[in-house]
């Protein structure tokens, strides 16, 4: 019998349990024990008929364990014939909403038969006896995290449906918060979707192991144009997808409450754990003027088994001891104090800024020397949660700062040197308002945007002045550079009055980079893999993507290399897809533009106003992901974390100087065929980030002369040096003298000059 078939057959009708197509009421408990039984041994000559490994080591611990699905009425649930079960989705504790407290354990089943006894012994001899561990591990009250459809950690092959619409909404498009592209296609749709709408359809993830469910998360489907989701549905768990047991509610088939919309995920926590390999989504109903349409999250905990294939071959283990859980603001506050208590030799902590509802903005400065700026010493950021609910970056930077104190304390060289050479900051929580919306709702129930916004309601990435048009208006009618400069263009008055739309912490994020002469950056973003660099605005007017590079689009592409190449994912060509797009293709790197148009971003802004490089690195499918997914995560990133970091010493850094010996504050530095040139900060260094090769490299200032020279740069790590000296002009020597002695020099026009000195001489004649 087919699977599909063999679904509908225990689907159809009430009460009705996937069992040979025969109803459960009409059996006596004994026989149905028996029949449980009977059928683990056909199973078991099946498994070994096709040589199946997985469902031979399911019999094995089923034998063992003799566990199987609770049968028992719920007493707390009344009787609910083809009802929504009366089990509403819990409230996730903060941070955790994927790992809800189970509401009951599963009994094991008493042996039915004498031979079922004698596969037990059989199997106790042959069976490594469990560990503490393990037991620890098994236990039935555990909260059980995501399975991974999210996370891809679920691939492709383990999701499968009974039909499906077309392959773009196929079971591999189910996956909670999925999304669809602006233009639905036959690729790269928002869910799973059915293709006949009747309460025979089912949506199964195979685990490939035993697991133990808890729970179930559904969503509808993500569109612009269509408005689907399931309003009830069924469990089903199976050990060989072939027999299926539906969960229960007494003597009658358990309906669980679906969405009510399409965007919000409602979760289900089973009655009763139940321990199998497959389990299926049994749609029964659904909105009236939509189609079966679902995103699904299952939790659950794979039961112990370290000769699993793929739970080995799937498992990235940590070494580093460190705070690996999602943390309020309080939390993080608290944290960063840790660690500045363990490390105060080379730990800063200050704010910012406010948030809007009055939250600091906290940041740590990792030097050997900090709170001051060093003369050649270099300024980098990472910065993160500007979008509260991608709250991966904001743990990632907590990760890397204890790191790399503990790291520093442990005596590791790289990074004593990069704490020694560079100046870092860090600030995790750029919108903390944002996040405490999403850390309420937890890692599961945040859905896809819950925090995303600011408390006044503004996307604060790109809440930014857009210069991108005031530069090109300028390029347009050549005022470069006879009018205005191809950098340092300054904020619109308009933007800087009080009844502009800028969010409170879009001014302390500015002010901050105005402050800081800050060479590169990086904010750390989340629902893709891709790191991003600028422009993010097409040049075009009214084209939503297009290739749209800057003067130092070389410079850009090499940087979002070093960080893509480093991460375990990003650039991985077997890699499936995060939403709509293949950014494994592009190296895990695109242009801005070329995604997706957008004006005033914090990338653009920062390239325009400031001499900082700023890229977006987005570093996971997930944008809230479980906390036992924190260690993996941290694996994924700390390499391109460390890596981009030193990428700040690529190019050439020096210093400008006048005759004596004093820096020059502002002066500008170009380089010779890029459009785009740079000034120095307070003391007169600066820093230029270029590729390896030899440039032309031109300082000068105001009352200054130019000066050019042949600078270096090498594949090696490490800026190469190349300073300068310039002297005052004669005219500016001359205005400095006359301004000296209270007098101003007299502009008179060339004409009017030359009729005095002809005066002049007619007088001395």
């Amino acid at each position: 019998m087919g699977r599909r078939a063999a679904a509908a057959e225990g689907s159809a009708g009430d009460g009705v349990g996937v069992m040979t197509g025969q109803r459960l009421s009409l059996l006596t408990p004994l026989a149905l024990l028996g029949l449980l039984v009977g059928l683990a041994d056909l199973s078991h000559g099946f498994a070994g008929e096709d040589e199946d490994y997985y469902m031979q080591e399911l019999l094995t611990r089923e034998q063992l364990n003799q566990v199987q699905v609770q049968e028992k009425s719920v007493a707390s649930a009344p009787d609910m014939h083809e009802q929504p079960s009366q089990n509403p989705s819990k409230k996730a504790p903060k941070g955790d909403a994927g790992s809800g407290r189970q509401t009951g354990k599963t009994t094991a089943v008493k042996t039915a038969n004498k031979k079922a006894e004698k596969s037990k012994k059989n199997a106790m001899k042959t069976t490594t006896s469990i560990s503490e561990g393990d037991r620890q591990y098994n236990s039935m009250n555990e909260e059980c995290p995501p399975m991974g459809l999210e996370t891809l950690k679920i691939d492709d092959f383990q999701l499968h449906a009974s039909t499906t619409k077309r392959y773009g909404l196929g079971a591999h498009r189910g996956r909670l918060n999925i999304q669809a592209g602006i233009y639905e296609d036959d690729l790269y749709d928002g869910a799973w979707c059915t293709g006949i709408d009747d309460p025979l359809q089912w949506f199964e993830v195979d685990a490939r192991r035993l697991t133990k469910f808890t729970g179930v998360i559904t969503q509808g489907r993500s569109s612009l144009w269509s408005s689907d989701w399931v309003t009830s549905y069924k469990v089903m768990v199976s050990n060989d997808s072939h027999t299926w047991i539906t969960l229960k509610n007494g003597s009658r088939d358990l309906i669980f409450v679906g969405n009510r919309e399409k965007e919000i995920p409602v979760r289900n926590i089973l009655p009763e754990p139940v321990v199998g390999r497959y389990i299926r989504v049994n749609p029964r109903s659904w909105f009236h003027s939509g189609s079966i349409c679902m995103r699904v999250e299952i939790l659950g905990c794979p039961m112990p088994d370290p000769n699993n294939y793929y739970h080995r071959r799937n498992e990235v283990i940590t070494t580093d001891n460190l705070d690996f859980r999602h943390h309020s603001y309080k939390e993080m506050r608290q944290l960063m104090k840790a660690v500045n208590e363990m490390c105060p030799n080379i730990t800063r902590i200050y704010n910012i800024g406010k948030s809007h509802s009055g939250l600091k903005l906290y940041a740590i400065e990792i030097s050997d020397n900090p709170g001051e700026h060093e003369v050649g010493e270099p300024e980098f950021r990472y910065t993160a949660g500007s979008h509260g609910n991608e709250v991966l970056g904001r743990e990632l930077l907590l990760l890397l700062m204890q790191f790399m104190c503990l790291e520093y304390r442990s005596g590791n060289q790289r990074i004593r040197h990069l704490v020694a050479e560079t100046r870092i900051h860090l600030l995790p929580s750029l919108n903390p308002d944002g996040y405490e919306k999403a850390f309420e709702a937890g890692s599961e129930l945040s859905g896809w945007s819950l925090g995303r916004w600011s408390n006044d309601g503004i996307d604060i990435h790109h809440n930014f002045p857009d210069l991108n048009s005031i530069l090109w208006e300028g390029e347009a009618k050549k005022w470069i550079p006879r009018k205005m400069f191809n950098h340092h263009l300054p904020i619109p008055e308009w933007y800087l009055s009080k009844n502009a739309s800028v969010a409170v912490e879009t001014r302390a994020l500015i002010a901050w980079m105005e402050k800081v002469p800050f060479v590169l950056g990086g904010n750390i973003q989340g629902g893709e893999l891709v790191v991003t660099f600028p422009y993010d605005k097409t040049r075009s007017q009214g084209v939503a993507r297009e290739q749209t590079p800057t003067p130092d689009d070389h410079v850009f592409r090499w940087l979002a290399f070093s960080y893509a190449s480093t991460h375990r994912l990003m650039t991985a060509a077997n890699r499936r897809v995060c939403h709509t797009e293949d950014f494994a293709k592009e190296d895990g790197t695109i242009n801005g533009a070329s995604w997706h148009t957008a004006a005033g971003s914090m990338n653009d802004f920062s390239y325009l106003h400031t001499n900082c490089f700023e890229f977006s690195m987005y570093v996971g499918c997930d944008k809230f992901p479980h906390e036992s997914e924190l260690p993996e995560e941290w694996e994924n990133n700390r390499e391109s974390l460390l890596v981009f970091m030193e990428q700040v010493h690529r190019g050439i850094k020096g210093v400008v100087r006048d005759l004596q010996g004093r820096g020059i504050a502002n002066a500008i530095v170009s380089v010779q065929g890029i459009g785009h040139d740079i000034r120095t900060a307070s003391d007169g260094d600066y820093w230029r980030l270029l590729n390896p090769g030899e440039y032309r490299v031109t300082a000068k200032a105001e009352g200054y002369s130019i000066t050019s020279k042949k600078c270096e740069v090498g594949y090696e790590m490490g800026a190469t040096s190349c300073n300068f000296i310039i002297g005052r002009t004669n005219l500016s020597r001359i205005k400095e003298i006359m301004e000296k002695f209270n007098k101003r020099p007299i502009k008179l026009p060339v004409r009017q000059l030359q009729v005095r000195g002809t005066r002049e001489m007619r007088l001395g004649t």
